[in-house]
């Protein structure tokens, strides 16, 4: 179903549900392709990571991608 842009706009900014104006087949990440990795660590270490997700509210996954990204952009 199609819809003027402004009410489009409209409509996000109120915070109605506007899924069924996207077409999500066609949806990428920004960020590119993702790839599954497995990766062994010290229990010590899952618990911190786990500690400071809790701490911010993230998941011990974001934690880690939040940190990597950091520490990989000031490498640059």
């Amino acid at each position: 179903m199609k819809t003027k842009a402004s009410n489009f706009d409209k409509k996000f900014d109120d915070g109605a549900n506007i899924i069924e104006h996207l077409d999500l087949s066609k949806a990428r990440r920004p960020a590119g392709e993702q790839k599954r990795i497995n990766m062994d660590l010290p229990v010590w270490m899952l618990d911190a990571l786990d500690r400071e997700a809790r701490r911010l509210g993230v998941t011990r996954q974001s934690i880690i991608k939040i940190w990597l990204a950091e520490r990989l952009q000031a490498t640059r």
